[in-house]
């Protein structure tokens, strides 16, 4: 069903996800009965709590997250939404670093940072 409904789309040259209208940007939201059949999947498993990335040209452009976690964003202010990305990488970090010291590298005591970095103890 899909299949026959990409090559539809295609001839109908209407823009990628929408079938019945074309996107305005100032929607916020697609109907899935107007979606095609991958967004529509992809919805689902976000739903499930899957991020599914949409590309173009091999690089994200955006993404279809479950609904709470689109939620939770939506109330952050710009400077709160900024911290959290800060912590994300901060979490990346310290996951990075637990790897390495599992795989056998020597942990750098913490003294040695504040050291380097001019904090006193």
């Amino acid at each position: 069903m899909c299949e026959e409904w990409l090559l539809a789309w295609r001839a109908s040259a209407r823009p990628i996800g929408v079938r019945n209208a074309a996107y305005s940007g100032d929607m916020s939201e697609i109907p899935l009965e107007e979606a095609s059949c991958q967004v529509t999947d992809a919805a689902h498993d976000a739903a499930r709590g899957q991020v599914v990335y949409l590309t173009e040209h091999d690089e994200r452009l955006a993404a279809i997250v479950p609904a709470e976690l689109a939620a939770e964003l939506e109330n952050l202010t710009p400077v709160q939404f900024r911290e959290l990305l800060e912590d994300f990488a901060d979490a990346q970090a310290a996951r990075e670093s637990l790897a390495e010291v599992e795989a056998g590298a020597e942990p750098v005591p913490a003294e040695q940072v504040w050291a380097e970095l001019g904090l006193g103890t």
